[in-house]
């Protein structure tokens, strides 16, 4: 009996766990921020995140269509997308106007670089960049939470028809504690913010319950801990230094931790597996350059909120502090002095 000697090369260990596992689990980790979303806003913002999460996974089918590949709807990256989107977005957002999010956070998020594993920016924030710029009126729009019809009707601007204005928010709307600090110089109290009772996107309000769905990532190993901690030191340190010189003038660290959309990003978009650098000084260069813009973004920017367009800048410089931080190969300082003296 002839003895089979398979040879392979490494890694020789590997662990059981593949993509669509970990992104089941992520999925798993943001249904308490989405239902949180609901509890607060209501049916518009279940319609919202269903609504997103449908357009990104049909354009997902649609794109493997087109191009003749395997399906890769049982990954779940489609889905994460979607929910990742819409808990971006004001939860009065216009749905057809979500829709075209979801269609734009696929196509040229993901499917214009050639699918998983091959884009350069996170698609959710691509999306949301793009509605940024096509609709800023409609998503400057934000809600006060736990209204008390919200349950029965939707925001009135939920169910705008395509290319038409609006409805008016009156009785509806309010800003955010970004924007009220930015705008108007006030300062929503810590607790308001760690427990998510204030105005904002559909799934960052809430400090507490995104650090807690962080924490269970963390703890089954499907995140990287380092990122979210470095984007959070970063802005740290940098309000604190701003607060330190201008107290009066500049809000707390605390204040800057917990309002808008940074804990959401660090915790679920900074840490996008594919988007960020993986070498062990690399992440933390990424992560405080990351919280770094955002504090800038925030304080000199014409937006109350800056942590989307850190990240993806961040995502921009991921491959060159990759390139840079690579650990020295065994050897090789030896090698290349042999060589010389070969010379």
């Amino acid at each position: 009996m002839a003895l089979k000697i398979e040879l392979k090369t490494s890694p020789h260990l590997k662990d059981t766990d593949g993509v669509a596992q970990i992104m089941r689990n992520v999925v798993w980790a943001l249904l308490p921020v989405c239902a949180f979303a609901v509890w607060q806003f209501g049916v518009s913002a279940l319609a919202l995140i269903v609504t997103v999460t449908l357009a990104c996974v049909a354009t997902e089918h649609l794109f493997n269509r087109l191009s003749h590949r395997h399906g890769t709807l049982s990954d779940w990256s489609a889905t994460i997308t979607g929910l990742l989107l819409a808990l971006t977005l004001p939860p009065g957002f216009p749905l057809w106007m979500a829709a075209v999010a979801g269609f734009v956070a696929i196509a040229l998020g993901k499917a214009m670089f050639g699918g998983l594993g091959f884009n350069v920016f996170n698609p959710a924030l691509v999306g949301r960049a793009f509605v940024q710029a096509a609709f800023p009126a409609a998503i400057s729009g934000y809600t006060q939470p736990g209204l008390p019809g919200r349950f029965l009707e939707f925001i009135p601007t939920t169910l705008t028809l395509p290319f038409t204005k609006p409805l008016a928010l009156d009785g509806f709307s309010s800003a955010t504690p970004m924007g009220e600090w930015k705008f108007n110089g006030m300062i929503t109290s810590a607790g308001d913010l760690f427990t998510g009772m204030v105005a904002g996107s559909a799934g960052e309000t809430s400090a507490l319950l995104i650090l807690a769905c962080g924490l269970y990532l963390a703890l089954r190993r499907f995140m990287d801990w380092r990122i979210p901690a470095a984007v959070l030191g970063g802005a740290a340190l940098t309000a604190g230094l701003f607060w330190f010189v201008d107290p009066g003038h500049y809000p707390t660290p605390m204040f800057v931790l917990f309002s808008g959309g940074l804990m959401l990003g660090a915790v679920f978009m900074a840490s996008d597996m594919v988007a960020s650098p993986v070498t062990p000084w690399g992440v933390w260069i990424y992560g405080l350059l990351i919280g770094f813009l955002t504090v800038v973004i925030r304080y000199f920017g014409g937006l109350s909120e800056g942590v989307m367009y850190a990240i993806l800048l961040g995502n921009a410089c991921g491959p060159l502090i990759e390139n840079l931080t690579q650990p020295r190969i065994y050897g090789a300082r030896k090698v290349r002095q042999n060589a010389g003296n070969r010379t």
